[in-house]
């Protein structure tokens, strides 16, 4: 009870006894009536209200609301808090307790509620604007949950509130610039909603606010101008909005600030390198996903407690400073910007981080760092888990000491100028899942150390200069989704063990290589693959039979080999192929004409075999520029734009007069051998001559 309370009723009492006295009234229960039946009073009404509030609940899987009855008394009534003194509700604490229902106006009537917390439950529908007369509400947490509708501006009349949360919900409307009244306010958080309009300029008031959450909504305009005087913020995220302007200078030296994020917004303004950046306390700095040019400023690194450092997305460019002092940082992001100069030396910065025993994550790609690939990322902590240095200039060879980073699980080093081997101690990494090192100069055979990374997910080594056959051993890596070795110089015939990857998923990509012999029936354990892609090598044979089993197959490329034979009948099965290409081959026989019925079918390419009969003319061949055929001699009819001649009746009824022909020399022949049989039987049988005995 507040002090105010308790005076007045003290003085109330005071007032009543004199009364009392002065007329002479010594009826006790006179007196015991004038003072207990406010009291009674107020009690009921919190207890009606809190059964208005049950009345609204509509999900209670664990039964929270069964005990809210007469049968106890109110206050001990689970998530139920009571003042000691008075009995009045003072808290009512439903966390995460799976309720589901409205949240009813009646619980305005809960007048000395000072926490409301019904966080990680199933309330919907609006906020009641009955909650604003709260005047004793110090807390409100709402987070996770599915309320929907407008902020309630009158929340404003809460004047002893010092947290608001509701993140995690589908509030839309603006934030009501009201709220700025509130200057005991230490928390404010509506992350993760749907409001739009501008952050209010009067929330620059809230000089008490410790943490200030807006974070995944639609708000625009700019970060107010005052907010560079809220020294008592911890806490400031913003991102993932369409902010713009600039950042106010001032809030670079908010010296009690721990975490300050501003990515994915639309900020502008160019930074110097010599800019004071005042935030000894700084944890988690991002800017990333903005427009911010200019040079990254040196004083951020004196930040001694960062955990995590994202620059990512921006314009900045010019050389990375040292990252000597930052011995708590776990995660560097300065990938997507114009940093370095393509030229050696521009690296130098990553070998300031050899002593840091935290660093988890490291991205520098799609920037210009130039020179070749430090070796002193050999040294770096076994903390190290995923390292991105795509989309650059390096050159050199990829360390043989990259083995020492035994808890690596991504390593990306795509689009750079890479040369010599695949480290052979790349198969100590047992921990790799994804490795991207596409469009290098990389040369030389594949190790067959990769065989031990068998927690790989994803393996990219397309558009390299490789040599040799392709590591049976890559059959060991039964998690793999995606492989892609296409356009090298691979040799020899593919393994079967790769063939037999029933974990390929997404793509098996071995296209533009000298790869020779025929596809293995281990291939139709590739009953998941998304796409195959064979193309432009040596190949031969006949296409395999139970190529029909790719039951999930989208895309089939076997073009440019040496394969031979008829369509096999059973790609009738594949009725989610959206493209098909078979051409320059060997391929012969008719078009089958399942390939009609096709539906999701986009593209195919039949030409430049030995194809003959009739084209169909419906199905993906009404459609001449997702069919082609040409090179096919023996070919006719199909729609005029194929351009093919017209069938004559000899050649179109060619097919049936065969099978026709077929039918009677089959009936002729088994009528035929039926004739010579009867015939023998029937001289062997006038040839015998009866006995008969008396």
């Amino acid at each position: 009870m507040e002090p105010s309370q308790k005076h007045f009723q003290a003085s109330s009492s005071f007032f009543l006894l004199t009364l009392l006295s002065f007329f002479n009234l010594r009826d006790l229960n006179l007196l015991s009536l004038a003072t207990a039946s406010p009291v009674v009073r107020r009690n009921d009404t919190d207890q009606q209200a809190l059964l208005q509030f049950k009345a609204k609940i509509t999900g209670d899987q664990l039964e929270i609301m069964e005990s809210w009855n007469s049968s106890i008394h109110f206050c001990q009534w689970p998530g139920v808090r009571c003042g000691r003194k008075h009995r009045r509700v003072t808290k009512l604490e439903l966390g995460f307790l799976k309720l589901s229902g409205s949240l009813s106006p009646y619980i305005g009537n809960l007048s000395f509620l000072r926490e409301l917390d019904l966080a990680g439950n199933s309330f919907y529908n609006q906020i009641p604007q009955e909650i604003g007369g709260l005047r004793r509400l110090e807390a409100l947490d709402l987070t996770n949950n599915s309320i929907s509708g407008e902020i309630p501006s009158n929340l404003s009349a809460c004047s002893k509130l010092i947290t608001v949360d509701m993140t995690n919900n589908q509030l839309t409307g603006e934030i009501p610039s009201l709220l700025g009244l509130l200057s005991n306010l230490e928390v404010l958080g509506f992350n993760h909603n749907r409001l739009i309009g501008s952050i209010p300029l009067s929330l620059g008031n809230l000089s008490s606010l410790v943490k200030l959450g807006l974070q995944n909504n639609a708000l625009s305009g700019i970060i107010p101008e005052a907010f560079g005087q809220l020294r008592n913020l911890s806490l400031f995220s913003i991102s993932g909005n369409a902010i713009s302007g600039i950042v106010p200078i001032a809030m670079f030296n908010l010296s009690n600030i721990r975490g300050f994020d501003i990515g994915v917004n639309k900020i502008q303004g160019t930074l110097r390198s010599d800019l004071e950046i005042n935030m000894p306390h700084l944890e988690y700095f991002s800017v990333g996903g903005n427009q911010i040019s200019g040079q990254i400023p040196i004083s951020i690194f004196n930040a001694t407690y960062l955990n995590v450092l994202e620059l990512n997305g921006n314009r900045f460019n010019g050389n990375v400073p040292s990252l000597e002092k930052l011995d708590k940082l776990y995660d560097l992001e300065l990938g997507q910007n114009y940093l370095g100069h393509g030229r050696e030396g521009d690296l130098h910065f990553l070998c300031s981080l050899v002593n840091n025993t935290s660093l988890e994550f490291l991205y520098i790609g799609g920037n210009n760092f130039g020179g070749e690939f430090p070796e002193c990322i050999s040294n770096f902590s076994k903390t190290l888990l995923q390292l991105g240095i795509y989309d650059n200039k390096i050159s050199g060879r990829i360390p043989e000491g990259i083995g020492n980073l035994i808890n690596l699980e991504l390593l990306v080093v795509f689009k750079n100028q890479l040369s010599g081997p695949i480290p052979f101690n790349i198969g100590r990494l047992q921990k790799l899942k994804i490795f991207l090192a596409y469009m290098n100069f990389l040369s030389r055979t594949i190790p067959h150390s990769i065989g031990n990374l068998t927690e790989l997910i994803q393996l990219g080594l397309n558009f390299n200069n490789l040599q040799g056959s392709i590591p049976s051993g890559l059959g060991n890596c039964k998690n793999l989704l995606l492989m892609d070795l296409s356009s090298n110089n691979l040799t020899g015939p593919i393994p079967p063990e790769v063939l037999g990857l029933s974990s390929l998923s997404i793509v098996l990509n071995l296209s533009s290589n000298y790869l020779t012999g025929e596809l293995s029936v281990e291939v139709e354990k590739l009953k998941n693959l998304g796409t195959l892609d064979v193309s432009q090598n040596r190949l031969s044979g006949l296409l395999p039979k139970n190529l029909g089993s790719f039951v999930s197959l989208e895309k089939l490329f076997l073009e440019g080999n040496l394969f031979e034979g008829p369509i096999p009948s059973s790609l009738s099965s594949l009725r989610g192929l959206e493209a098909l290409d078979l051409s320059d081959n060997n391929l012969s026989g008719g078009i089958p004409k399942f390939l009609v019925l096709f539906g999701a079918l986009k593209y195919l390419n039949l030409s430049f075999n030995d194809f003959e009969g009739v084209v169909p003319s419906e199905g993906v061949f009404k459609n001449a520029s997702a069919t082609f055929v040409e090179g096919n001699s023996k070919l006719c009819g199909g729609i005029p734009e194929l351009h093919l001649s017209r069938c004559n009746s000899k050649t179109s009824e060619n097919t049936s007069l065969k099978l026709k022909i077929t039918i009677i020399v089959v009936i002729l022949g088994v009528t035929l051998v039926f004739s010579i049989f009867l015939i023998i039987w029937f001289r062997k049988k006038t040839e015998q001559k009866p006995t008969t005995t008396h």
